[in-house]
């Protein structure tokens, strides 16, 4: 919620079993929120549960209006906006919505643009929004047809690749994962501008899906601007 909140997210309704202990840890956690949380409405644990679904162990819950949302056209004329050095990472076909909103939390912290996901998943299910710690509302997070569909660098990480320790990333790149168990489909290493392969010791299959993004983030906001 905080994240949600600090990122501009429109918040429609915010409650709490026990709206006074909300301000305290508020004041502690995130003082500069109080005057948010202040509007915290009380309500009984079973009201709680029928809004949120499930108990917390907070006793805090809201209600976000979610982003609309954008066709492909619009999403390639937001990544060409202001921030242009900045990558934005695309998940094809991600199962683990846990996962997927790790990778929101890992692109958000590290300063990319925008994660967009392929195939059936909901990048705004309500597990991937939990894994991300509501930082789908500092980024732009969305559903698109196919990698191929956005204009930019398209670089694919892919263990036939060149060693990412010996590349550098172009700016304003879409850093293209695959899933831990099949990596990359062989339409999107064939469009892809670069493979590129994050080094693992002999005998590890895979990393999981956040900790390759996390690399890949890193490698590039470690490299000095051209």
């Amino acid at each position: 919620m905080k994240h949600a909140i600090r990122f501009g997210a429109a918040i429609s309704r915010i409650v709490a079993i026990d709206p006074a202990a909300t301000l305290q840890m508020t004041e502690r956690l995130a003082p500069d929120l109080v005057g948010a949380f202040q509007r915290a409405e009380l309500v009984s644990r079973d009201q709680f549960r029928r809004l949120m679904g499930a108990l917390h162990p907070t006793g805090i819950g809201a209600l976000a209006i979610r982003p609309e949302h954008l066709p492909v056209p619009r999403i390639n004329e937001a990544l060409a906006g202001d921030d242009a050095r900045a990558p934005s990472v695309v998940l094809e076909d991600p199962r683990h919505l846990g996962n997927l909103g790790a990778v929101v939390r890992v692109v958000a912290a590290l300063g990319g643009r925008a994660v967009l996901t392929t195939g059936s998943v909901d990048p705004w299910h309500e597990a991937a929004i939990r894994g991300s710690a509501g930082l789908h509302f500092s980024l732009l997070v969305d559903r698109i047809p196919s990698a191929s569909s956005l204009e930019g660098t398209l670089v694919a990480f892919d263990p036939q690749g060149a060693d990412i320790r010996t590349l550098r990333l172009p700016d304003g790149a879409l850093l293209a994962f695959g899933s831990e168990r099949v990596g990359i489909s062989d339409d999107l290493r064939q469009k892809a501008a670069l493979l590129v392969r994050i080094p693992m010791r002999s005998g590890v299959s895979s990393m999981n899906l956040a900790t390759s993004v996390s690399v890949g983030m890193f490698h590039w906001l470690s490299q000095p601007e051209a």
